[in-house]
């Protein structure tokens, strides 16, 4: 075995040993039973390739302690689905590097079989609440950025008062908050096996935390257009915040969504902000 390919194996070894210590540990803190066998399963297949690759280098190779701690954080803070899938992203590139080693080590190519049924059994493993409520989350998020985004562009120049700004879309967007849950606490209560309350919550929560950090830059910058555009880039890193999650999470294309939202927001801002200019003129208000 020449030097490139020792060190391509002991990545690899690399890999695995580290990934068999991710799922055991997630698989450990998984109360559903189905989960954590699948989880289980995979575990000791990492284990078994680990084993294959340390037979061909002759020795032993240390995981990597920080990626471990990694992705166990994030499926503690970000859910099971997250965590796992962001993982087996890193596993598509690991399969390239298989396919170098496949070219003298027959053995990889049946490791690249093993890690393309491990991401089928992944993607089928997702059983999580939070997931069963995201489109009510995304409701209230994609209401708040498109309502909010536009408002607050209006009244900035309407009213020309950061406070007087901040006050106003606060007050309106906290009944929007309100008006929003009600309405898919009522709209769920048709859909089988979906807790309307949780439903109606989740989207209540979403449309206020989005409201919060929109209007947030109006209590500390003086100038209102200096304002609204802090607010523009909020609204924007909101989006690719919530589409990265989602896009890993569900298996969803990033880039589509992330412009769709995107545009649509700044698209809205930018008619409201004629509109508020409108107004301005029609009544005569001064700065």
């Amino acid at each position: 075995m020449d030097a490139a390919l020792r060190s391509r194996v002991r990545v690899a070894a690399r890999n695995e040993i580290t990934e068999y210590h991710i799922y055991r540990r997630i698989a450990a803190r998984t109360k559903h039973a189905g989960n954590r066998a699948i989880l289980e399963k995979i575990a000791e297949q990492e284990k078994w390739h680990y084993a294959h690759w340390t037979a061909l280098l002759d020795e032993d190779v240390a995981p990597s302690h920080w990626r471990i701690r990694w992705y166990s954080f994030l499926a503690s803070v970000f859910g099971l689905s997250f965590a796992l899938r962001l993982m087996e992203r890193g596993e598509e590139m690991a399969q390239q590097a298989y396919a170098k080693i496949g070219e003298e080590d027959r053995g990889a190519l049946a490791i690249m079989e093993d890690e393309q049924k491990h991401e089928r059994e992944l993607l089928g493993l997702i059983d999580e609440r939070f997931l069963q409520y995201v489109s009510s989350f995304v409701l209230g998020l994609n209401d708040a950025l498109v309502e909010l985004t536009g408002a607050l562009a209006g009244l900035t120049l309407a009213l020309a008062d950061t406070r007087l700004i901040a006050m106003v879309g606060l007050i309106t967007g906290i009944a929007a908050a309100m008006s929003m849950a009600a309405a898919e606490y009522l709209s769920t209560q048709e859909e089988e096996g979906k807790n309307a309350m949780q439903a109606g919550v989740m989207t209540g929560i979403s449309y206020l935390i989005t409201v919060v950090l929109l209007i947030s830059p109006y209590f500390f910058v003086a100038n209102p257009f200096e304002a609204l555009g802090a607010t523009l880039i909020v609204a924007i890193l909101i989006v690719f915040l919530f589409t990265f999650y989602t896009s890993v999470a569900k298996g969803t294309s990033f880039r589509t969504r992330f412009l769709q939202m995107a545009l649509i927001s700044l698209t809205v801002a930018l008619v409201n902000f004629g509109i508020g200019f409108a107004v301005r003129q029609a009544f005569g208000i001064d700065a």
